[in-house]
C-alpha cells in the first residue's frame, strides 16, 4: 500500500525525525498524559514492537484506537524508516475514524505509544514512528500529539521529559496490579484479614490479531 510522496527530512538510516526535530514541530502538550497511557495499556495490552495509534478530541476524550504490530509493516526488526510506518498508521486511522481534511484547522489529535524493548531514551526506531504519526496526521486532517514509549522501566513522553513507572511493558494495568483476595473462613471464627496478590499473569498467544477499538 502506497500512499502520496512523503513530507519532511530523511534522517541517516531513512525517513526520522531528530529529538531536536521534534521538539522544535510545537508538539501540544497532553494535560494528563498518566490517564492517557494507562487507558490504552488497559484497552490494547500492547506487547514489545506494538504501537498503538489514539485520536483524542479537544477535550482530550477518546475517540478512537486502534493497535498495530512491527511485523505488520513488512520490515526487519533493525530497519528503521518512517514511511512505511506512516502508511500503517495511516491505514489504521482511515479504518477508525473519518479524516478532517474538509476543516480548516484540526481539530482532533493524534498520540502514539509504542512499546518496545530498551530503556526509554531516543532511539533511531522512535525517530521513525515520530515521523511516520507527523505524516500521517498531515494525510488525514489531524494534530500531531505526543510520542510516548512503553518500556520494562514505565512510561515516557519523549521530548517532554513527564513519565512514570506504571503501567509497564509486560505489566499487568497499572488499575488492576493487585486484586483482592479473601482468605477461606472457617465456622464461628472471625473473617481473617484481607491481603493483596498480584493476579495470575494471562498465557500468551502465539500471534495476537491487531486491534481495533471504538469510543462512545
Amino acid at each position: 500500500m502506497v500512499f502520496g510522496p512523503a513530507t519532511g527530512d530523511t534522517g541517516p538510516s531513512g525517513r526520522i525525525l531528530e529529538p531536536a526535530e521534534w521538539a522544535a514541530a510545537g508538539i501540544p502538550l497532553l494535560r494528563n498524559p498518566r490517564e492517557i497511557v494507562t487507558g490504552l495499556h488497559s484497552r490494547h495490552r500492547p506487547a514489545p514492537q506494538t504501537a498503538v495509534i489514539a485520536v483524542l478530541d479537544p477535550d482530550e476524550r477518546l475517540r478512537a484506537s486502534a493497535s498495530l504490530t512491527r511485523r505488520e509493516t513488512g520490515l526487519p526488526e533493525a530497519v528503521a524508516d518512517g514511511w512505511d510506518l506512516r502508511n500503517a498508521l495511516l491505514a489504521r486511522l482511515r479504518r477508525v475514524i473519518p479524516h478532517d481534511l474538509r476543516r480548516r484547522f484540526p481539530v482532533r489529535t493524534a498520540v502514539l505509544l509504542y512499546c518496545r524493548g530498551g530503556d526509554a531514551g531516543w532511539t533511531e526506531e522512535d525517530g521513525a514512528w515520530m515521523w511516520g504519526l507527523r505524516d500521517a496526521c498531515t494525510l488525514h486532517g489531524l494534530r500531531c500529539g505526543a510520542y510516548i514509549t512503553l518500556t520494562g522501566g514505565g512510561w515516557q513522553v519523549l521530548g517532554e521529559g513527564r513519565g512514570g513507572r506504571r503501567p509497564y511493558a509486560g505489566g499487568p494495568p497499572a488499575d488492576a496490579e493487585f486484586t483482592a483476595v479473601e482468605p477461606a473462613e472457617q465456622a464461628g471464627t472471625a473473617p481473617g484479614p484481607r491481603t493483596l496478590q498480584p493476579p495470575p499473569a494471562a498465557p500468551q498467544a502465539a500471534e495476537a490479531e491487531p486491534t481495533i477499538s471504538w469510543a462512545v
